[in-house]
């Protein structure tokens, strides 16, 4: 989409571990959901490799037969759970501030469920033009697409992909499973340690394609 006046941009952000620390309230899920259905979970272990879909997950813990009911328990012990324990990442709530700054639309694309996500934007303080949830990878792209997004901000190589797949700019943020070296590696086109390095790229991308 065109950067200019008449017809802002927009930029896309993933949520866990992009925007906020989601671990402890997962973990915390997690932990909850292994006591209630006896079902030995590991959830340190779970909590580094966050951003691929739910049953993806559950499946490792879970007969294919139960997957989905332990997966909408999972999503009702989440409200009970996650929102307390999650904060913004450093320079989360800044680098949203700074698009909003420069005129821009902001959409976040995540894999998470969506009403859940929107819980959570809600409880972070963080407003949304667009939240959109359950999707991955090249779904999320469809999506970018479909929101005229010109950059994704994610941490994971799917977020990667996503952007990729809608043309979109691939911004990468080391402050999920991935290290900055791994990120370039997978095609990253710009890759930040974390958020708070985001507002001055931001400055620097708009003026660089500026008409």
């Amino acid at each position: 989409m065109p950067e200019t006046s008449t017809a802002p941009f927009t930029v896309g952000f993933d949520l866990d571990m992009t925007l906020l620390d989601t671990r402890p309230g997962i973990r915390a899920t997690y932990l909850a959901l292994s006591a209630e259905t006896g079902t030995p979970i590991d959830a340190d272990l779970v909590v580094t490799r966050l951003g691929p879909p739910l049953l993806d997950e559950i499946r490792n813990w879970f007969p294919e037969d139960e997957a989905e009911r332990a997966a909408a328990r999972y999503r009702e012990l989440y409200r009970e759970h996650a929102f307390a324990p999650t904060v913004p990442l450093p320079g989360a709530l800044a680098a949203v501030e700074a698009v909003r700054g420069h005129g821009g639309r902001i959409a976040v694309i995540t894999g998470k469920y969506e009403p859940n996500a929107r819980l959570h934007l809600e409880h972070a303080g963080i407003v949304a033009d667009a939240v959109i949830g359950d999707l991955w990878a090249e779904t999320k792209g469809v999506a970018l697409r479909e929101h005229g997004a010109s950059v994704y901000v994610g941490d994971h190589l799917g977020d990667i992909v996503g952007a990729r797949h809608a043309g979109a700019v691939a911004v990468a943020v080391a402050t999920g499973p991935y290290g900055a070296e791994e990120l370039r590696e997978a095609g990253a086109d710009v890759v930040l340690g974390d958020l708070t390095e985001f507002p001055a790229w931001l400055a620097g991308h708009l003026a660089q394609v500026a008409p």
